[in-house]
């Protein structure tokens, strides 16, 4: 009868190497946006498979803090940013 702890070693070892993985293989696009929303500003970074993805993240990120509630949210998301500036790994 083996031990579980071996197991557990296996798992965790096997976990740790798909997180590595999946983190540094798909996070090709790296950027920072800047939004103005209703007077107050947050820039945030976000990295994702693509451009539009990078940028979409580190947009919601950012009106995360400078909106209040759903409607805020959504209205800032929909505000062009006030910059946007790529970082390396693009």
């Amino acid at each position: 009868m083996k031990k579980p702890g071996v197991w557990i070693a296996v798992a965790a070892v096997a976990f740790v190497v798909f997180l590595a993985y999946s983190t540094l293989n798909q996070r090709q696009y790296r950027v920072e946006v800047c939004m103005e929303f209703q007077g107050h500003e947050a820039c945030r970074t976000a990295s994702a498979e693509t451009e539009q993805q990078a940028v979409r993240t580190a947009t919601d990120n950012a009106c995360a803090l400078v909106s209040s509630g759903m409607t805020d949210s959504m209205a800032c998301g929909r505000t062009p940013p006030k910059s946007v500036r790529w970082l390396s790994g693009r």
